[in-house]
């Protein structure tokens, strides 16, 4: 037998519980970028495969909406607690079917971790309010209840994370879940609906549908799916966004980004350097908040770019089990399609600085993979499509700008308002920006300004449709909805009831 004749796993949906073949037949293949290797099949499911899963979801919800907070919540703590002891193996199957290397692929885990150990907290974060004698003998109380079955669309990017940034507060408040993952890595939430099971979750609460745009459309029309979470580029997302609240449901459509990091001349520029490598390079720049863009402010351009090529220059690129500082790309196409953009700047006039076009990787089989290295692009101007789209990839463009004014022009012209960042040792430049950019996450002096978990994510702009950001706060009122009771209780001495209280005679 060949290694093109090896049989490869079949992946399955999740429904009430177990493993559902579902009945389309149809499959895909699913793929280690690293080394081009098939290692698996994920079905697709049909409209009729979508609607199984979707009842299992419904079916599940009474019970688990009237189930105590005191279960929800320890059902969430052996969750967490297993997740804590077992984060690894689902890092090593992020790697093994994104590409991103182990370090990242565990990051990512931790950071999903942290919005189940917010969701442990639901009990005070359901709370209601009470007024007394609002009127005469009449009370006003506020209380949040779950809204049902709920629909999260997760991206390839963060296998892991992103679908946790939805699910554990939708479950700790009572919902049901059907989670798509993308198909082109889906053994993560799949593992993921496994350890629920273990922990003790009910069967159907947590239910994973595999497939791509037809049980998409599928969730976005169904009557019993009462919200939807996405994550994805922006024309999916407003897409999503509009289908979806056109057939009354409630959507939260995260889109995509194009990040910028100011850095004035009173910055580190080592400070600086080192976070552009990391923020423009990580995950191979597969990451809606991904520094794309450095806009350096001032004489100080030739120093920082000098300084980011050094840096980008030593990083080992190859096989993220193998102990490299960057993987592949998700799919020979895109990769390919950055190789590309690469050249398209390049031919506007931008100098190519660090090449990433047929970098030699390391680490394993590699031959076949999906690769492109670090690219750093200087002399970038505005209208080039390096700059104006969203490439997904790891390539660091500089725009050269005289004044901070400059600088946070171009940031509020551009399309999206994700994230950004500013590089500074001056407060009242610091203070400024936040003040003035129009951004939904800002960092200073930190690359990366993804909030906490009892914070919300989300972006501004072309990188959001909905009005609800991710977790935090905004994600508890998301997954559930407000109800106000009047009441009105007549004094039971004016009826005379005898309440039967001892008496003293």
């Amino acid at each position: 037998m060949t290694a093109t004749e090896i049989p490869v796993q079949t992946i399955a949906h999740w429904a009430a519980g177990t493993d559902f073949a579902g009945t389309s037949g149809e499959t895909a293949p699913v793929t280690n970028p690293a080394t081009g290797a098939v290692t698996g099949r994920v079905a697709l499911a049909s409209a009729e495969d979508t609607q199984a899963v979707v009842a299992a979801a419904k079916a599940a919800f009474p019970a688990w909406r009237d189930a105590s907070l005191a279960k929800r919540t320890a059902v969430l703590f052996n969750f967490r607690e297993l997740l804590n002891a077992r984060k690894h193996e689902l890092a090593e199957i992020v790697t093994a079917e994104h590409g991103k290397v182990r370090s990242d692929a565990l990051a990512e885990v931790s950071r999903g971790q942290e919005v189940v150990e917010f969701a442990c907290g639901i009990n005070h974060l359901l709370k209601g309010s009470m007024s007394e004698n609002v009127s005469t003998k009449v009370d006003v109380s506020s209380i949040r209840q779950a809204l049902g079955p709920v629909a999260i669309i997760s991206p390839f990017n963060f296998p892991a994370m992103v679908p946790m940034w939805f699910f554990p507060i939708a479950i700790a408040a009572g919902d049901t879940v059907v989670v798509k993952p993308s198909e082109k890595d889906p053994s993560a939430t799949m593992w993921i609906a496994r350890l629920w099971a273990e922990a003790g979750l009910p069967d159907g609460v947590f239910n994973v549908v595999n497939g791509d745009k037809t049980a998409v459309d599928e969730l976005l029309v169904h009557p019993d799916i009462k919200a939807v979470s996405f994550v994805g580029s922006t024309p999916i997302a407003k897409y999503v966004y509009e289908v979806g609240t056109s057939h009354g449901k409630r959507v939260q459509a995260l889109g995509g980004a194009k990040n910028h990091a100011i850095v004035l001349p009173d910055a580190d520029l080592d400070l600086a350097a080192d976070s552009l490598v990391n923020a423009g390079f990580g995950a191979a720049g597969e990451r809606c908040m991904a520094i794309s863009v450095a806009v350096a402010v001032g004489d100080i351009a030739d120093d920082l770019v000098g300084k980011v090529a050094e840096r980008a220059r030593g990083l080992k690129t190859g096989d993220g089990a193998r102990g490299v500082d960057m993987g592949p790309l998700i799919t020979r196409a895109h990769a390919d399609r950055v190789s590309s953009y690469i050249d398209a700047g390049e031919e506007a006039g931008a100098s190519v600085v660090v090449d990433g076009r047929g970098v030699t990787p390391v680490g394993g089989d590699v031959a076949d993979g999906f690769y492109v290295g670090p690219t750093l692009l200087d002399d970038v101007t505005a209208d080039m499509s390096v700059y104006t789209d969203e490439i997904f990839g790891p390539v660091l463009s500089v725009v050269r700008v005289a004044s901070y004014d400059d600088a946070l022009a171009l940031v509020n012209a551009n399309q999206y308002g994700n994230g950004t960042a500013i590089f500074t040792a001056d407060g009242g430049a610091a203070r400024r920006f936040q003040n003035e950019v129009e951004v939904g996450m800002v960092g200073i002096n930190v690359p990366i300004p993804v909030p906490t978990a009892f914070f919300s994510f989300g972006g501004w702009k072309a990188s959001l449709f909905g009005d609800t950001h991710a977790h935090g706060a905004e994600g508890v009122h998301f997954f559930t909805r407000g109800k106000v009771v009047t009441t009105r209780w007549q004094d039971p001495s004016q009826r005379g009831i005898d309440l039967g209280f001892p008496q003293n005679d």
